[in-house]
């Protein structure tokens, strides 16, 4: 791992889809933990069961968000000095972020574990669910450590541009997972408990052989255990750049656990069908997500090198890319939808809900292809405070409120109530192509005064 992978110079398109390949398939892994429980709990226990895991896994999944929009900070600020050529310092950029995360993963823990229960009842969890959702949210809550821990190392893997790495533990894990849910739910019966023991059990084993892996092969940059504190410039860079994107994720996925709650309070088989389509959504919007994490990584060594056009082609490439996929992907959500759902249900009522509400999602395929990678690119440039923006005006100006309008209008259709997504993603996009152009003339001002600047020095 001595070697760190150059996206200033060559050709763009190839080396963005070999790195953006090993990152969909660990995000694909990644998302099997909580769809391997789901698909487990719901051929070996009833819709309560489903119901639990479905809203204890949309809770932690928010935890998780805000940990993977943190971390970002990370990946941003090593591409940028590696762009800059001061790989001396990106050493003490993981230090500063091991520091952060370290008190960051008691604090958390403490919070989500004693306050389990007020946030099954903010959710509006099913009364014959309630016990198993508050025992999932708990179990997975004491694992929150590991959660932490591979989503820090990720983060230095991506801004090394390594994605290979983090594919081959998240894919062992992944198996671990699947063993585990087996044995716990198929075995033992411990349904939605079991499911919660077997996602710790798996995310301890991702962050053991990720630490296997760096003492095996070392890091491309001075990194010891002297590297590990606060370097005040460092952390507030890595805070100034991930809190943003942390803070945008915690409140874009309080929306949608704002629309969980209306699906709770519809019903246990709304509820389950709503879960059952936000673990296929998760599945859904994997593409565009791995091209977010991809553009990122490549934008912040260009904008370091002071490369933006460059920066502006990857975003191109990123964005054509993925509109190739997203209309794959609307074909098969919104037409074939109830196929996907019966994977994760033997209950027909239960499918048919989720069909429903994942139709808006197919529309919603079309417009994250354009909207993931324009906030990747903003992400490399550092310009997270915008994003942050975009995405709680999104969630609060559009989704949550069109949602709860929907879900008031007769007849209830979970259809009506999933268009808020992409109503919400339409007004984003049209807040970042306005951003993209106020960005793109301020540094096409910069690139002409650094060339006066070079023909005054010659």
């Amino acid at each position: 791992m001595n070697k760190v992978s150059n996206f200033t110079e060559g050709k763009i398109f190839s080396p963005l889809l070999k790195f953006v390949i090993p990152i969909l398939m660990a995000l694909f892994l990644q998302a099997m933990y909580g769809a391997v429980d789901l698909l487990i709990v719901g051929q070996f226990g009833n819709a309560a069961d489903v119901s639990s895991v479905s809203t204890g896994s949309q809770v932690m999944m928010g935890v998780t968000s805000m940990i993977t929009g943190l971390t970002m900070g990370i990946t941003i600020l090593i591409g940028q000095k590696l762009g800059e050529g001061k790989r001396e310092e990106a050493g003490n950029v993981v230090g500063s972020g091991i520091s952060i995360f370290a008190i960051m993963s008691i604090i958390l823990t403490v919070l989500v574990v004693t306050f389990a229960s007020s946030i099954a009842t903010f959710m509006h969890a099913p009364t014959e669910a309630f016990d198993s959702t508050v025992s999932y949210i708990k179990i997975c809550a004491m694992g929150s450590v590991f959660v932490i821990s591979y989503n820090v190392i990720g983060g230095v893997f991506r801004g090394i541009g390594d994605s290979k790495t983090p594919l081959i533990t998240v894919g062992i894990a992944c198996v671990v997972n699947i063993i585990g849910d087996l044995v716990f739910v198929g075995i033992f019966k411990m349904a939605a408990i079991g499911a919660a023991y077997a996602t710790v059990m798996a995310q301890s084993t991702s962050v053991i052989l990720s630490l296997l892996l760096i003492k095996k092969r070392g890091l491309p940059f001075d990194f010891s255990l002297k590297s590990i504190k606060f370097h005040k410039n460092l952390t507030t860079q890595i805070i100034k750049f991930g809190a943003p994107i942390a803070l945008q994720d915690v409140l874009v996925n309080l929306s949608f656990l704002v629309i969980m709650m209306i699906g709770n309070s519809m019903g246990v088989v709304a509820s389950a069908g709503i879960g059952v389509a936000e673990k296929l959504v998760g599945f859904i919007m994997l593409i565009p997500m791995a091209f977010a994490q991809a553009v990122s990584a490549f934008v912040a060594q260009n904008y370091g090198a002071k490369k933006y056009n460059r920066s502006k082609r990857v975003l191109i490439y990123s964005i054509l890319a993925s509109l190739c996929c997203g209309i794959v992907m609307f074909y098969i959500t919104f037409f074939h939808g109830n196929l996907l759902s019966g994977i994760f249900s033997k209950d027909e009522a239960v499918i048919l809900a989720a069909w429903d509400y994942m139709k808006a999602y197919g529309i919603d395929c079309l417009f994250t292809a354009i909207m993931f990678s324009m906030v990747g690119y903003f992400n490399g440039c550092g310009r997270t405070t915008f994003v942050m923006i975009q995405g709680i005006i999104g969630a609060f100006c559009v989704r949550i409120p069109v949602s709860f309008i929907m879900s008031k209008l007769e007849p209830v259709s979970l259809f009506n109530v999933g268009l808020a997504t992409p109503m919400s993603t339409f007004v984003q996009i049209i807040l970042c192509i306005s951003y993209f152009v106020y960005l793109s003339n301020k540094l096409s001002k910069e690139d002409t005064c650094l060339e006066v600047k070079e023909q005054v020095q010659v």
